[in-house]
């Protein structure tokens, strides 16, 4: 069995290629894929060639964390059936194909177990998935409070909305002024204007690895770093401005199956809304121009990838 899968051969270097399937067991599911989204943050980095030693790295690659399909085959023991339409994080079946994360494919074989009912209705927009728990995940640990929430693409937005959600009146900087709109029921703002120092939790999402000396003044006594980002390069800090505050910083990771439960708990409530973030979509045999746009123009909050003329 094969599938149509985004290669990225090399950094720089993408192409669209068949590549040989793992062979399903009683506790895989095959996955025909009808939407993937592209990732401006992990993706980009291993686009750049600048992702930093991670488990698993190594050229070529199948990129994507952000997938829904249909089961088109369940096996025994899979717990899914033919015909559920799940959100896949990511696979491991393309061979000698490394699948980090595995997801830009129009087949996937991936145990059953590692598939999400996809909320009904959703349609394209459940390759948010992925975020939105990313952005459940860095809050969870943090109470509600005083909120600033450093960049406004698509996991700002989120983390932003899952505040509101919360009760919350976060702020939102945002440097470049094309990407300051769809702020909903918050603000988003130039950090020029912005002269609060008194914020109880900062949550960075924009992967600039020199912005702590910016963030640090700007919390309250005790307050807390997130860094909700991924880093290319070492995060330092000048020491007097941290102490003073008793600044805490926390590196928040992967989300857990806990924060999807919780999103989509709150999809379903209708207090978490993913409209208005999928701005670009393309067919998948445009992959090439799709990872271009979603990397290098910045009115992209979100790239999806539509694969089903390719099943």
């Amino acid at each position: 069995m094969q599938a149509l899968a985004v290669v990225l051969e090399k950094p720089g270097a993408l192409t669209l290629r068949p590549l040989e399937l793992s062979s399903p067991g009683a506790e895989d599911v095959v996955v025909a894929v009808d939407w993937t989204g592209i990732s401006t943050g992990t993706e980009r980095l291993l686009w750049s060639g600048r992702m930093p030693p991670f488990p698993g790295m190594g050229y070529p690659l199948v990129p994507g964390y952000e997938t829904v399909g249909r089961v088109i085959a369940a096996g025994d023991r899979s717990g899914r059936s033919e015909g559920d339409a799940v959100f896949v994080p990511g696979a491991r079946c393309f061979g000698d194909v490394r699948g980090l994360f595995g997801g830009a494919a129009s087949r996937l074989v991936t145990a059953g177990a590692r598939t999400t009912l996809a909320p009904t209705g959703l349609g394209e927009q459940a390759v948010l998935l992925a975020l939105a728990a990313t952005a459940q995940h860095a809050r969870a640990a943090s109470k509600p409070g005083r909120e600033l929430i450093v960049g406004h693409g698509v996991l700002g937005r989120l983390l932003a909305r899952l505040s509101v959600a919360a009760g919350g009146e976060p702020v939102v900087w945002e440097t470049n002024s094309s990407r300051r709109d769809g702020a909903l029921g918050y603000a988003a703002v130039d950090p020029a204007d912005d002269a609060r120092c008194d914020y109880e939790v900062v949550y960075d999402v924009s992967g600039d690895s020199t912005i702590l000396d910016r963030l640090i003044p700007r919390l309250a006594p005790g307050g807390e770093i997130v860094l909700a980002g991924f880093y290319d390069q070492s995060l330092a800090f000048a020491f007097p401005a941290a102490f003073m505050r008793e600044a805490r910083i926390r590196v928040a990771a992967e989300w857990r199956p806990a924060d999807l439960d919780a999103v989509t708990a709150l999809l379903a409530a209708g207090a978490l809304s993913l409209d208005g973030l999928i701005t670009h979509r393309r067919g998948a045999l445009d992959a090439g121009s799709a990872y271009r746009t979603a990397f290098e123009d910045p009115s992209c909050i979100k790239m999806v990838l539509d694969w089903r003329d390719c099943a």
